[in-house]
């Protein structure tokens, strides 16, 4: 405009003006147009080095890692499909956390404390986690509670607890949701908001000690079946549904003896909730019932391959 030169004059002047290219003016410059040029270059090159400045900010404070790891992140979380939802990393769920690794169990850490995020990073990438609270529904959202196979909430306020059970169950109606309470008043809340255990960890840890002095070797034993010593060895339990059509409706013993693969059953569990220890062979498995077994990793995974 000031210098009437065309749009095509004035766009090729002001890209070799700014590259420092510099091949000329195609136009005469008069002093007006001089002095925007001067005006033109300077805050070219202000914005320019604003521009990399800004970038080398972003790429120095690792927000481009940031930006990487959170994606990798969510398509990690978004590829689960049932696992296990933790929700608090306090002593209770590094705990459980512990065992589903050792077990192989996929599971996913939700916390919101910063120094326990910490503290889950240093023990190893490998462990997913979501920085977040655990009572809002978009964060059980974002670690799949709808694929998720359980939950597990270990969060020292009851009242807590409960919002998370309230909002599991809401969620998935199909979760199994197992809850800590340190009160025992709780107990009752959190069954009726939907929980299908409570744990209460003082009451387990006196009577584990307490047994431990009457009953030390079977406690011992049963310390070892859910430690990392005996990982290989598993208990499972199979519903009368799972059971294939030849063998419903059958003896204990007709069950245990088709297809089989080595493991034993301990108990069963009847439709009423009840469970028996080593019942009778002649007992027939019917519907609502479920049969609970013994055996090593191999053997379950050749037991559930049959009944697949």
């Amino acid at each position: 405009m000031i210098e009437q030169a065309s749009l095509l004059d004035a766009l090729f002047m002001t890209t070799i003006s700014i590259t420092t290219v510099g091949y000329g003016e195609v136009v005469p410059l008069s002093d007006a147009g001089k002095v925007f040029t001067i005006i033109l270059l300077i805050t070219s090159w202000g914005t320019f080095a604003f521009v990399v400045t800004r970038i080398t900010q972003f790429v120095v404070s690792g927000e481009i890692n940031k930006y990487f790891k959170i994606r990798r992140l969510m398509q990690n979380i978004a590829a689960l499909k049932n696992h296990v939802i933790i929700c608090g990393y306090g002593r209770n769920g590094h705990q459980a956390a512990r065992i589903l690794k050792t077990h192989g169990v996929p599971f996913l850490v939700i916390e919101k404390d910063e120094h326990l995020v910490q503290k889950i990073e240093a023990e190893g990438a490998d462990i997913l986690h979501l920085e977040g609270d655990g009572t809002d529904d978009d964060v059980l959202r974002q670690a799949g509670i709808d694929r998720a196979r359980a939950l597990i909430t270990t969060l020292p306020v009851d009242a807590q607890n409960v919002f998370i059970v309230l909002s599991a169950r809401a969620l998935n109606p199909g979760i199994q949701i197992i809850s800590r309470a340190s009160d025992a008043g709780s107990v009752s809340k959190m069954k009726k908001a939907g929980a299908d255990n409570v744990i209460m960890p003082d009451n387990i840890g006196g009577t584990h000690m307490a047994t431990l002095v009457s009953k030390p070797d079977v406690v011992e034993f049963i310390d070892f079946l859910s430690g990392e010593q005996g990982q290989s060895i598993h208990m499972e339990s199979v519903a009368f549904e799972d059971l294939p059509k030849e063998i419903k409706g059958k003896t204990l013993q007709e069950i245990m003896n088709w297809n089989k693969t080595g493991v034993n059953c301990i108990g069963i569990k009847d439709s009423n909730g009840k469970f028996v220890i080593n019942p009778p062979d002649e007992t027939l498995i019917v519907n609502g019932m479920k049969v609970i077994v013994l055996g090593t990793l191999p053997q379950i995974m050749k037991m559930k391959g049959n009944l697949a």
